[in-house]
């Protein structure tokens, strides 16, 4: 089985672009996160752990940007 897993967003307008949801927007949570704790990792890390990638989705998908999966 494949999975295949998409994500389309579109702006709003010039100051909430698709960039600044798919680039700021997960950054800003990261920061959020790591200040109160809730990731408590150290160093530059890539978002491929689930201490990380998890609420970082959860928040995402919470501010309507959803990643879509097809098992073929």
């Amino acid at each position: 089985n494949k999975i295949k897993s998409s994500l389309a967003v579109y702006g709003e307008n010039q100051r909430d672009t698709s960039m600044a949801k798919t680039v700021g927007l997960p950054v800003a949570i990261a920061v959020k996160l790591i200040l109160n704790g809730e990731i408590s990792s150290v160093g530059v890390k890539i978002p491929t752990t689930k201490d990380i990638y998890i609420p970082v989705l959860k928040e995402l998908s919470e501010n309507g940007l959803n990643f879509v999966e097809e098992i073929n």
